[in-house]
């Protein structure tokens, strides 16, 4: 189990969003390059972090001031990681590397690649942010296929 550190911030956020939507959640990430929150909910809490056609949701983020993403927790890294990209649909992830420094490859559909990496690369960023601070994996790539131009990452500004 990997120990998540939660600034004052992060945990008067974590406060803020739990009363708004009643959902547990156990960690948050502030994205400044993209404007937006991600918290990480706890497992079946989705439905009341989104609400009813996504009551909850948009009114946390009117409140907070900023846009809200919502990742369900799973200890199962492969599960989580799919939670990640949803609604990309991940084929298949395979890990490599040793505990301290593992690195995950991940296939998606064609038709989701674009979804899977985000504008600006801004789905990708938050797979890696959220896999290294949940399940100490150290990098995520989304598999190459045979023949294709390489994707380019965008540069970590955090």
């Amino acid at each position: 189990m990997v120990e998540v550190k939660l600034t004052e911030d992060c945990m008067r956020l974590i406060s803020q969003f739990e009363s708004l939507t009643g959902a547990g959640s156990r960690d948050c990430v502030v994205d400044d390059r993209n404007e937006r929150l991600i918290f990480v909910v706890n497992p079946g809490d989705m439905g009341l972090a989104i609400g009813k056609k996504g009551a909850s949701i948009k009114k946390a983020s009117e409140v907070m001031g900023k846009k809200i993403e919502v990742v369900e927790y799973n200890s199962n890294p492969e599960q989580f990681l799919k939670n990640c990209f949803l609604p990309a649909k991940v084929t298949s992830i395979e890990f490599s590397g040793e505990e301290d420094a593992r690195s995950a490859i991940v296939d998606v559909s064609d038709e989701d690649r674009g979804i899977a990496i985000g504008k600006n690369g801004k789905n990708i960023f938050k797979a890696k942010k959220l896999a290294q601070r949940q399940h100490n994996i150290a990098d995520v790539q989304i598999l190459q296929k045979p023949g294709e131009e390489p994707m380019a990452q965008p540069a970590e500004d955090q």
